[in-house]
């Protein structure tokens, strides 16, 4: 029989080790192979595998904090406090024979499977997202803060003590002040876990502070995770000594390391490439930047919420650190609307065209694209890929290149046509709302040239 179990405690250094350990003993007693994963406070470690948990009888989950669940369904999962796995760890290997099986239904069986999927994806790309996951809400919440704050007028907020300047101080001097920190701390954490925020944050601050942007914060979480991840497989403390890793010796070692390497290496050369990038963005105009929009729309379209999608918003998230209008911002958020939109009034033009369930969801559509919610574009290019695909890739395009060479700007990150009726938040709204006008009808006629009748 084989057993694999976790084990947590809240603070991550005494229980999560004692039932690990209590748990291998029983098992070596009744000869059951047994692999232990130990979620403590330096981070996860001897950490199970698909083929672990593949290979697994049962699962025990000893933790008195939360434990993802969804990559043990259809497996029998004995779930107790660390306590009861110190206390009675025979007893738990007796239950977990005959225990419940996790995940019998669909939801968690979904679930399971979107799990297995995102752990065949690139390391590099899961760290990135990670970060960029948990930067969005800084970015969402300051963003609509300043465009709110120029409702009082482009320069409101330059006059102290009136709210423009209060919502700007809000949304510009705090929420967007944290979005490099942020970015670069999640990243470290999800190499390293928590052990990589500490360093993650203190390189996206400095990032910010020496000029470094948006770039500078990538490299600093990539270099604070990987720092942490270093000094665990050289720092070997004993066991009386291990509580000292999470708050004393990781903390200072690789925040010291993570620092110097920004101030004297890293800091000053990614500072002259961000600086370089803002003005060759500042200056594009005309064909170059028409150029730029089509490339930043064809990716928002190709993959709607994917990698290449999440590139290219996180592109034009990068650009708004100033809490200025940024005009590839525009083209990204335009670009997005497109695919739901264009298909949306495909359905209401050409009914025979879709199944009745196509159309129905093209109703929903509407919305989403309205919303900025690209991914409702995406039961339909699941259904007719060689069609769809192109079809939506096109009109984004279109409507990035457009809205970039008509200089439209936007204040805000998200947000769709809701915030049009923020005053100032776009600059040369007409032409805006023309660039996304002519990608959807562009995107509905080539679809419904290309669809034949069902």
């Amino acid at each position: 029989m084989k057993i694999v179990a976790v084990t947590a405690c809240p603070t991550g250094i005494a229980h999560t080790y004692m039932a690990a350990e209590a748990l291998q003993i029983a098992a070596g007693e009744l000869n059951i192979d047994m692999k232990v994963e130990t979620r403590g406070s330096v981070g996860a470690e001897n950490e199970l595998t698909q083929a672990d948990i593949d290979e697994a009888d049962a699962v025990i989950i000893a933790a008195d904090t939360n434990v993802p669940l969804d990559r043990f369904a259809g497996k029998k999962v004995v779930k107790v406090s660390v306590k009861d796995a110190i206390k009675n760890a025979k007893g738990l290997i007796d239950d977990s024979k005959t225990a419940p099986i996790h995940g019998a239904d669909l939801l968690d069986q979904v679930n399971a499977a979107k799990n297995e999927k995102k752990a065949n994806q690139p390391s590099i790309y899961k760290h990135l997202m990670t970060g960029v996951s948990f930067m969005i809400p800084f970015v969402v919440a300051g963003g609509i803060l300043i465009a709110l704050s120029f409702v009082f007028g482009i320069q409101a907020f330059e006059e102290e003590g009136t709210l423009a300047a209060a919502l700007m101080t809000i949304g510009g001097g705090s929420a967007f002040a944290l979005m490099i920190p942020i970015l670069a701390g999640y990243i470290a954490f999800s190499i390293a876990d928590r052990p990589g925020l500490v360093p993650g944050m203190v390189g996206g601050m400095l990032a910010s502070s020496i000029g470094a942007g948006f770039l500078g914060g990538l490299l600093a979480g990539f270099f604070a995770g990987y720092t942490v991840e270093f000094l665990k497989k050289i720092i070997k403390l004993p066991k009386t000594l291990q509580g000292l890793m999470p708050v004393l010796i990781l903390p200072v070692f690789s925040t010291l390391i993570v620092g110097l390497g920004m101030v004297y290496v890293i800091g000053t050369p990614v500072s002259a490439i961000n600086t370089a990038l803002n003005n060759w963005l500042t200056g594009m105009s005309g064909t170059n930047g028409f150029i730029l929009g089509l490339i930043l729309g064809a990716m928002m379209a190709l993959d709607m919420g994917g990698p290449v999608n999440k590139a290219a918003y996180a592109f034009g998230a990068g650009t708004l650190v100033a809490g200025q209008p940024s005009a590839v911002m525009a083209a990204v958020m335009a670009a997005g609307m497109v695919p739901p939109l264009g298909i949306a009034l495909a359905t209401t033009l050409a009914k025979k065209k879709f199944t009745v369930d196509e159309y129905e969801a093209g109703k929903a559509a509407y919305a989403l694209g309205a919303s900025f919610i690209t991914e409702g574009a995406i039961p339909f290019a699941a259904a007719d890929p060689a069609r769809v695909i192109p079809s939506i890739m096109i009109g984004s395009a279109l409507t990035g290149g457009l809205s970039m060479l008509f200089k439209c700007g936007l204040a805000v990150p998200h947000g769709g046509v809701f915030v049009l009726f923020i005053p100032n938040a776009v600059t040369n709204l007409l032409m805006y709302i023309v660039s996304i006008l002519i990608g959807t009808v562009l995107t509905a006629g080539i679809l419904i040239a290309l669809k034949p009748n069902k």
